[in-house]
């Protein structure tokens, strides 16, 4: 992406950009040399936002250049350590209790002064890279070091005890995630060992692992290095594009015709050379033409940002074209963060839905590279009424053929009020009545119809081709009562925005997803599977072991061929989050 941006800038950005590629490179070059003054120097010119005092300065070469054999005379003794820790303006309050664990387990002895200050360059580091998680460097208050400058044993206590702070709570934001999780009301049924990032940095500065600890804490999951990528390149986008103004509406009037010039295509042409939707070899045709190229390269862009891949720039796709690679930048962080609260799950079988993006994919995890995911649209809670629970559940069964047990909200806001205008809705829905003790009732009557209003009676929906679950049900049991399932209403996948369920979610390809959830059973194939959803009877099976069904939430991800997706924020979830992060 960077070298597009460079083939397409003028002369004078070029230059620019080469500057701020040599400073990256110093940066890396610097950390590998034991040349403080240098790493100090690369804090103060890259990322612009963080800075190191000269204060800071003097501490830190005090702490690096003290000998192994005298340290703990020079720097810190039990109790000055324990003074360090003690002050209340030393660490974040999120640290406390760590450095604490930590300091106590070693002993009250300095952690970071022996030796040829190694550990300390690499944790120095790891702090630093902490950007390219989406963290921000001056989060971890290195420069807000406490103690005398007359007092070194004070000083060295001060840097030993804020380093381990800062280490600490990043590994902690890296694992954990910064900001409280966003509703999540169901964690995974299998977990993983706990992360413990105190026991983590202990082991790490045994077994010489520091510079391996930013990697080991976060989440061990393709998609969130797959999105780290791509926040590197949307950066170097962001920094090297310059302004992103407006693209105005085409002039044409109607369709565009393959071939023909058009006043407004010249700027839609270059920002899809730049977005890395026009290849350069078709990037040399005339810039006004709406060339068969450039409608492919549209489609490329519509599929990417979950639009309608027509080729036409619809109001849409020309408000997607609009969106600055600094915003994308900001959806790529908030990824990031919301990967980091997902709780492990067990290798295997995996269905996840990213409910802005309306996608569904099912996957493999403990073979990666056999087969590519399972992927199909999906129709979701609608934004205003019902929006749908993000959690992890547990997938245990299929029903075919189901009944549709409408829940009491929906009787209460919907069913009442049709029954009352038209007596006959039941009947016209293939629905009935049903008591507590599961006798069906004669609808219509002024008996059941109390019995309805008062919820000693409920409906439920006959299987068969009205039914709104279709043919199939995927039940993961939990209290929100949500669930995967076929629908009658295929019609509606057409749709670009596809918010529109109760809350459950409706998949476009129900016969795929039941056989990949089935594939341990040996009696189920895709014939079996298809026999199973023609119309009969209700059939429950049960999974030979329960499959994970992940409803998250992301507005940019990156797909295994390195293709950033992005979203519309449609439960405005982005905007909260962004504000818990500190980000506007």
């Amino acid at each position: 992406m960077a070298a597009r941006l460079l083939r397409h800038r003028s002369a004078r950005r070029g230059e620019r950009g080469g500057r701020a590629t040599g400073r990256r490179w110093r940066s890396s070059a610097i950390f590998q040399h034991h040349n403080l003054p240098g790493t100090i120097l690369d804090r103060q010119t890259h990322f612009g936002a963080t800075r190191i005092t000269l204060h800071m300065l003097l501490l830190l070469l005090l702490l690096l250049s003290a000998p192994a054999s005298n340290s703990e005379d020079a720097f810190a003794s039990s109790a000055a350590i324990r003074a360090a820790i003690a002050r209340p303006d030393a660490l974040p309050a999120a640290a406390q209790d760590m450095v604490a664990r930590l300091y106590e387990a070693e002993g009250y002895r300095p952690l970071w002064s022996g030796g040829d200050g190694r550990h300390a360059r690499q944790a120095l580091q790891l702090l630093q890279e902490a950007h390219a998680h989406g963290l921000e460097p001056s989060a971890y208050r290195l420069a807000a070091v406490p103690g005398q400058p007359d007092d070194p044993a004070a000083h060295g206590a001060a840097v030993d005890v804020a380093l381990s702070g800062a280490v600490l709570q990043l590994l902690s934001h890296l694992h954990f995630g910064r900001a409280p999780p966003e509703p999540a009301a169901l964690p995974a049924a299998e977990q993983g060992p706990d992360y413990d990032p105190v026991e983590q940095l202990r082991r790490a500065l045994v077994q010489d692992g520091v510079a391996q600890l930013a990697n080991d804490a976060a989440p061990r999951v393709a998609l969130y290095w797959r999105v780290k990528k791509t926040l590197a390149e949307y950066r170097t986008l962001a920094s090297l594009a310059g302004q992103w103004p407006p693209i105005s509406a085409l002039p044409h009037g109607g369709k565009l015709i393959v071939g023909r010039p058009y006043a407004g295509i010249p700027p839609v042409r270059q920002r899809l050379i730049l977005l890395g939707d026009l290849p350069g070899a078709d990037a040399a045709a005339d810039d006004a033409v709406y060339s068969a190229a450039l409608a492919q390269a549209i489609r490329r862009f519509q599929s990417r940002h979950g639009l309608d891949a027509n080729g036409e720039l619809g109001a849409s796709t020309m408000a997607a074209l609009a969106v600055s690679p600094a915003h994308r930048v900001r959806q790529l962080i908030l990824t990031l963060e919301r990967l980091r609260w997902l709780p492990a799950v067990r290798r295997g079988r995996i269905v996840a839905v990213n409910i802005p993006a309306f996608r569904l994919w099912a996957f493999d995890s403990a073979h990666p590279g056999q087969a590519e995911p399972l992927e199909m649209r999906v129709i979701v809670g609608a934004a205003a009424r019902t929006p749908t629970p993000l959690f992890v559940g547990q997938m245990r069964y299929l029903e075919f053929n189901p009944y549709w047990n409408v829940p009491r909200s929906i009787e209460r806001k919907e069913i009442l009020p049709r029954l009352a205008r038209d007596p006959a809705y039941l009947k016209n829905n293939a629905m009935e009545l049903v008591s507590a003790g599961g006798k069906i009732l004669a609808a219509g009557t002024a008996d059941s119809m109390a019995a309805l209003r008062a919820g000693t009676a409920r409906v439920r929906q006959r299987p068969g081709p009205r039914n709104v679950l279709g043919a199939v049900k995927f039940a993961m049991p939990n209290p929100m009562n949500i669930y995967l399932h076929a629908t009658s209403a295929r019609e509606l996948f057409d749709k670009e925005r596809r918010d529109l369920s109760h809350g459950c979610i409706r998949v476009e390809r129900p016969a795929e997803l039941a056989e990949f959830v089935l594939a341990d059973t040996a009696q189920w194939d895709s014939e079996s599977v298809r026999e199973a959803m023609q119309p009969g009877p209700t059939r429950t099976v049960r999974l030979g072991s329960a499959v994970p069904v992940v409803l998250f939430y992301a507005t940019a991800v990156t797909d295994r061929r390195g293709r950033p997706l992005f979203a519309n924020d449609i439960y405005r979830l982005d905007q909260a989050l962004a504000r818990a992060l500190h980000m506007q």
